[in-house]
């Protein structure tokens, strides 16, 4: 079988949950194989976890500059693995990052590219959904090889049925002075709390409008911490400055898919929905009981949430 080229996202010496839905995806399309950018000694850490969800090989391209530039780097290393591999496909995230290497990718290898997508079959056929979740599409690339940025959370990463022990193969990394044209002269780390990432959480309550304002959105901060989960919110509220902007979640924001998807005085606008539709189990609190939301609920509570809300938080706390 033929190789299919996962592009991995990784920080802080960790796997992102998005690289590997890729590797699963992969797994169906062809002989998983994982390509890891960084810094030298960056692939030592992620190999075994790779091949847990099934890549039998790591491609690291490593050297001291990649990080030390914007993408540009990385995408020109690319397109020389690509070039010297010739895999069947090529996955990436649809992350920041990932979307921008694979579109100087394309450039490089006049390539067609498949972007957003959340499904990839073995003919190379993408599926995409459009218009807040309402239509699904699917398409081709007509020049060149599948190139395609997977949306994160659009399946459920599952580790492969027998582990593999990945064979590290040392790509060569050679830079031009058009991939240094810009540097990074400097790193912020962003402020975290104990709470998980929100793209990756299992557990996710969300606010909305209906929670008023920003002091009350320590209702959902409470309940998120109870239930071990991440907070969210939505476009009316980060809009109305109840909640930082890089929480939303929604068509314009964040998309997640956890297990448990608490929604808390949302009303369930169609560009919410299409970021949490794929969630496992859906619950609402909602006063309004025409409140759209209350159409994916897989249980729903018609209330006034600054009571529903502390009501549930201590019957959490009686049972912990």
């Amino acid at each position: 079988m033929a190789e299919i080229l996962v592009v991995v996202e990784h920080a802080g010496g960790l796997v992102k949950k998005v690289t590997l839905e890729m590797l699963t995806l992969a797994r169906d399309l062809g002989e998983p194989a994982a390509v890891v950018l960084g810094a030298p000694g960056t692939a030592a850490a992620l190999t075994g976890r790779l091949g847990e969800y099934g890549a039998g090989k790591v491609y690291a391209a490593e050297h001291a500059e990649i990080d030390q530039f914007l993408v540009a780097p990385k995408a020109t290393v690319l397109a020389g693995l690509v070039r010297q591999v010739q895999p069947a496909a090529v996955l990436l995230g649809a992350t920041q990052e990932g979307k921008e290497i694979a579109g100087r990718l394309a450039v490089k290898l006049d390539n067609g590219l498949l972007a957003d997508v959340n499904r990839l079959a073995p003919d190379g056929t993408a599926a995409q959904v459009v218009f807040a979740g309402s239509t699904i599409v699917t398409s081709k690339v007509t020049r060149g090889l599948p190139l395609a940025t997977l949306r994160p959370n659009s399946l459920t990463p599952v580790p492969a049925p027998a582990p593999a022990s990945p064979v590290v193969a040392e790509v060569e990394v050679s830079l031009d002075d058009a991939a240094r044209l810009a540097r990074v002269v400097e790193r912020v780390a962003e402020q975290r709390g104990a709470r998980p990432e929100l793209t990756e959480a299992s557990v996710v309550v969300s606010g909305g409008r209906g929670v008023g304002s920003a002091e009350s959105f320590a209702l959902v901060e409470e309940l998120a911490d109870l239930l071990g989960g991440a907070v969210g919110a939505s476009r009316a509220a980060t809009d109305s400055g109840f909640y930082p902007h890089q929480f939303q979640v929604g068509q314009t924001g964040k998309t997640v898919s956890p297990q448990l998807y608490v929604a808390v005085g949302i009303s369930g606008a169609i560009q919410h929905r299409a970021g949490m539709q794929t969630s496992k189990t859906i619950v609402v609190v909602n006063k309004d009981a025409e409140a759209p939301i209350f159409e994916l609920a897989d249980f729903g509570v018609v209330g006034d949430l600054f009571t529903v809300v502390p009501q549930a938080a201590e019957e959490i706390r009686k049972r912990r």
